[in-house]
């Protein structure tokens, strides 16, 4: 069209032509910046819908925070300034977008928004960066810098870097452009609006991110291996040779910062200092000899209600040896006629646990018996018990020899054997039985004698004393004269048990 004399007609026809393109080239524009206010329509809708969803996550992680301080505490208190930062940006760029389509009648005629004077009036003076563009640049950088800080260490940190970056551009002829001019100088109202918008967006999916992430990394950690210890559990305490060994290795879970609400035991609170690193510290006194049940549960906020697990176990309180058993095999013996005095217990069985049970043979308290042996020779006593946690009793069976007590000896003013005393004293003295050398401090009565003066013959008493016949025989007695007590009669006192036998006493006569 371009070439030679061009006749009217043909100067007509490329006018036509001229007009035909500007008006196809002015409906695309308009198509354009109708597209740019649909998508600011949907942008407006979803950045709705993410403020819903953050404030749900705001305050899922602060029904947490209040359940859980020590866990989720730290990253509440992040989103918490988080929050209020992307607040103060979001409301910044909304009240610029208000500034923007304050003077339309119609805020939907996008067609009409292709101007570029508002922003290029605010922004940029005499082809410089005004204060007020200086300010909306420094604001996205404030939120920027202060977001990536709180969320350092986190994938999200480095997506904010990008998602705000208002580093130079380079353009299509690789020449380098301010941020502000490459994005809003120039262009039409709609697209900078929708920009505005998008920034918006960038902010609440800043939010979305940083509680996600926070709130996620939290309960990973939380179910995170590491957070757990190898316990081995056995069903009982102890063992005995040659039995199955039966427990378990658990898994469990040990968190310095899950702490319970509260925990009770046998129906009493424990004590807040107690309560640490996912534990309950017991250090109670373990109580009296025999079973004990340890029955409670641990109490932890969980949303609006709570949730409860149960504690139920036990443990043993058995005697605390205080000394060495030594025991000699030979010495096994119970003396019939007395109350023998026996200690019967079981390693590792409480004393209220144990039985014990052979002719004779009664408990006193505890641990402490009493055997009085009847007819024979020897005795045995079973004993049985089962030890705390075992499957299955223990029965062990002792023998004790059964033993009359051992022969006593005549006594006259505590003294045996021969004993040299005045005539005149003889009369006056009591004849007594006693067993000097035995284990049991026993009261022997005397029930009678026999007494025997040289030259007179044998003068049966009856009781301890001498007789007035025993007197007259002991009258004629002389000096050096070795008068005999002999036949002793004697009981155990507070039984109707006899001894069987009493050696004499000599007395020899001095003068």
């Amino acid at each position: 069209m371009a070439g030679g004399k061009l006749s009217p007609r043909q100067k007509m026809i490329n006018l036509m032509y001229l007009v035909f393109i500007a008006m196809l080239a002015m409906n695309m524009s308009k198509e354009v910046l109708s597209a740019f206010g649909l998508m600011n329509e949907k942008l407006t809708e979803a950045n709705a819908k993410a403020t819903e969803k953050n404030t749900t996550g705001y305050e899922t992680l602060a029904q947490k925070a209040s359940e859980q301080a020590k866990q989720y505490g730290e990253a509440k208190e992040k989103t918490d300034q988080l929050k209020i930062a992307a607040d103060e940006l979001y409301a910044y760029v909304g009240d610029l977008k208000s500034q923007m389509t304050g003077d339309l009648e119609d805020p939907k005629a996008y067609e009409s928004m292709d101007k570029s004077k508002f922003l290029d009036e605010l922004f940029f003076k005499g082809g410089k960066i005004s204060p007020a563009g200086k300010e909306f640049v420094a604001k996205i950088e404030g939120f920027r810098n202060q977001a990536a800080e709180l969320l350092e260490g986190t994938e999200v940190a480095d997506v904010v870097a990008t998602r705000f970056n208002t580093g130079a551009v380079t353009n299509k002829d690789g020449k380098k452009i301010d941020w502000l001019k490459y994005n809003y100088e120039g262009f039409p109202l709609i697209a900078s609006l929708t920009k505005f918008t998008q920034i918006q967006a960038d902010v609440k999916a800043t939010e979305s991110d940083a509680l996600s992430s926070l709130l996620q990394g939290k309960l990973s950690e939380a179910v995170s291996m590491t957070k757990y210890e190898a316990m081995i559990v056995f069903d009982k305490g102890a063992y005995y040779p040659g039995e199955k060994l039966s427990g378990r290795v658990i898994l469990g879970k040990k968190d310095p910062n899950l702490t319970a609400e509260t925990v009770i035991i046998n129906g009493k609170e424990i004590a807040a200092d107690k309560i640490q690193a996912g534990q309950v510290i017991l250090d109670g006194p373990a109580g009296n000899v025999g079973d004990k049940e340890l029955l409670g549960e641990f109490k932890f906020k969980e949303a609006d209600s709570t949730v409860s697990i149960p504690i139920k176990g036990g443990y043993a309180v058995i005697p605390r040896p205080n000394e060495a058993l030594v025991s000699a095999d030979k010495m096994n013996v119970v003396y019939r006629g007395l109350a023998n005095p026996l200690t019967i217990s079981m390693p590792g069985v409480p004393g209220n646990k144990v039985r014990a049970s052979a002719p004779g043979l009664r408990r006193v308290k505890g641990d402490s018996y009493v055997m009085s042996p009847g007819k024979g020779n020897e005795v045995n006593i079973v004993v049985t018990g089962t030890p705390t946690g075992a499957d299955k009793g223990v029965r062990s069976v002792k023998k004790f020899r059964i033993k009359d007590i051992p022969p006593a000896v005549g006594m006259v003013r505590g003294q045996y054997g021969t004993v040299k005393m005045p005539k005149a004293s003889v009369a006056r003295i009591n004849v007594a039985a006693g067993l000097p050398d035995f284990l049991f401090d026993l009261k022997l009565n005397v029930s009678s004698f026999k007494i025997k003066v040289p030259g007179q013959v044998t003068i049966p008493v009856n009781g301890r004393n001498l007789s007035a016949r025993a007197k007259q025989a002991l009258g004629k007695a002389r000096r050096n004269d070795v008068i005999t007590i002999y036949d002793i009669k004697a009981s155990v006192s507070g039984s109707n048990y006899k001894i069987k036998k009493v050696l004499p006493v000599n007395i020899e006569i001095t003068n």
